[in-house]
């Protein structure tokens, strides 16, 4: 894997998710932002993260699906329960990942973040396939983007408290960093 001059992941999947915009300064990547989700909540290897960031989800397939409807979200990435690493947006644009957010006194972490989400829940625990590609995709953009050091990587519940609570106590924080030496 590597990260090519648009910010696109090569040797991954990609997808051409339309929910993205430009960054209002692309130098100003700095924030790595970790996030979970899993569709129908605790469901896995099902087709409805990718419906979702695709724009297409069918809100009457499951009942909790309702809240959906007209949802424009997406993320930079998606990683699978098995490793798989899907690109919904270039590192280079703007995804919709973080939602009302503010990291050291910053708002719209949007403008400055890169957003990976992992299949999977607060409590269900991560793939070592999961914890693997994560680090090994977060050393790819430390090396790319140099201002996403370990101290500017977090998780949805950092930059949004109160409203957000992934990754969730499941996810190994202390075994995640220590892989980025």
């Amino acid at each position: 894997m590597y990260i090519d001059n648009a910010g696109k992941l090569q040797g991954v999947i990609q997808r051409a998710c339309t929910h993205f915009d430009e960054r209002p300064c692309t130098e100003d990547i700095s924030l790595l932002v970790i996030h979970n989700i899993s569709l129908p909540a605790g469901q896995f290897a099902t087709p409805y993260v990718d419906d979702l960031f695709m724009g297409n989800i069918d809100c009457l397939a499951h009942s909790s699906f309702g809240d959906l409807q007209g949802l424009r979200v997406s993320a930079h990435c998606f990683i699978k329960r098995t490793g798989e690493v899907i690109q919904y947006v270039p590192f280079s644009k703007r995804a919709w990942h973080a939602g009302k957010s503010y990291f050291l006194g910053r708002e719209q972490c949007n403008d400055f973040s890169i957003g990976i989400e992992l299949e999977g829940t607060d409590v269900s625990g991560y793939t070592q396939m999961q914890y693997n590609a994560l680090q090994s995709l977060t050393k790819l953009l430390m090396n790319k983007y140099p201002a996403i050091t370990k101290t500017r990587i977090v998780g949805h519940c950092d930059i949004a408290p109160g409203r957000k609570t992934d990754p969730g106590e499941s996810f190994d924080w202390q075994y995640y960093f220590a892989a980025l030496v």
